[in-house]
């Protein structure tokens, strides 16, 4: 028994270190997005491609490679992105997606912790002269297949009384494409995704609105394989990091400065500290090449959905725990 015990816990280490070992031994990050969420995830007219998503794969690779442009980037759809991980063709996923009970507990994944807290929405043309969900009654609905949204919207609708009518779609952009074009009454996806296709893909920006209810709870976040305990862990910690770092006031600019502080959870943080870096096979200064390459979670909030963005959206549910928000970071002791 003492054997076999041994057998497995040395089975269990190699499968928690091997997609850590797979990327530094590649020299690249394989990660897993979207190709179509303004924002999130988008090649921009040069095909580098740009977005909130975008910068974790960034600042992960900057804190495991050394390097935030050592990225593979894999766009997948709704309906292969999981399969995707599952088989190993990405290393980890980040691409708008929901986190629930029955995707932790029936794909073989792990959901990392929530980088953006959203609600499923409803976009209109405002000539439409609709006010709020329930004047939708009757309405051809445009969804995409595969999404919490598909099944959101037959749960609202059943429960509320609301006989639209899904348009359903396999392809993102082809469901915008079929809905500003005129096809259907209204278009239903993440609040935040909303935005995005009316700044990015309306002909006329100024023709639409976004519905100011929302019908679900749209925790989006990253996921990784069960088994890969330590590269789960990383994501993990990757994330409460960037939260860390902007609670502590450490940016993309100061962040060398203040390496040099006398503080003690920003010497842990930044590595000065602690020794904490080591713990998950990394540098001990690792958030230092990461926020360095992308900055804080504000930073990348700001950039690409905040205000300094064309989304232009609220902090909301995304901003600190300390300013009405729930973004918490667990500390680093």
């Amino acid at each position: 028994m003492v054997i076999a015990a041994g057998v497995f816990a040395a089975s269990t280490v190699a499968a928690a270190a091997a997609t850590l070992d797979t990327v530094k031994s590649r020299g690249t990050l394989v990660c897993g997005v979207s190709a179509g969420f303004a924002g999130f995830s988008a090649p921009d007219s040069q095909g580098n491609y740009k977005g909130l998503d975008v910068d974790y794969c960034r600042a992960l690779a900057a804190g495991v490679l050394g390097d935030a442009t050592k990225v593979k980037y894999v766009s997948l759809t709704a309906q292969n992105r999981f399969t995707a991980l599952q088989s190993g063709e990405i290393d980890v996923l980040y691409r708008n997606s929901t986190q629930t009970y029955l995707r932790g507990v029936t794909l073989g994944l792990r959901q990392g912790p929530v980088n953006f807290y959203d609600g499923q929405g409803f976009v209109v043309k405002k000539d439409l002269g609709v006010k709020e969900i329930k004047d939708l009654k009757g309405a051809t609905v445009c969804v995409a297949q595969g999404t919490t949204h598909e099944v959101t919207l037959g749960d609202y609708g059943r429960a509320n009384g609301i006989d639209w009518k899904p348009l359903v779609f396999d392809r993102i952009d082809t469901m915008y494409q079929t809905f500003f074009g005129g096809r259907c009454d209204a278009m239903t996806q993440d609040a935040s995704a909303l935005a995005g296709a009316v700044t990015t893909a309306a002909p006329n920006a100024a023709d639409y609105i976004v519905l100011p209810q929302t019908i679900s709870k749209e925790p989006l976040g990253p996921f990784t394989r069960n088994g890969d305990e330590v590269w789960s862990d990383i994501i993990t910690w990757l994330h409460y990091g960037l939260i860390e770092a902007e609670e502590l006031g450490v940016t993309q600019a100061n962040v060398d400065e203040m390496a040099k502080s006398q503080t003690p959870a920003i010497q842990r943080l930044l590595g000065a500290s602690g020794d904490l870096g080591s713990r998950l096979g990394l540098d001990n200064k690792w958030l230092v090449t990461a926020i360095k390459a992308t900055g804080n979670y504000g930073e990348i909030f700001e950039r690409n959905v905040g205000k300094g963005s064309p989304l232009k959206l609220e902090r909301g549910l995304n901003g600190l725990w300390s300013k009405g928000g729930l973004m918490y970071a667990v500390p680093f002791k």
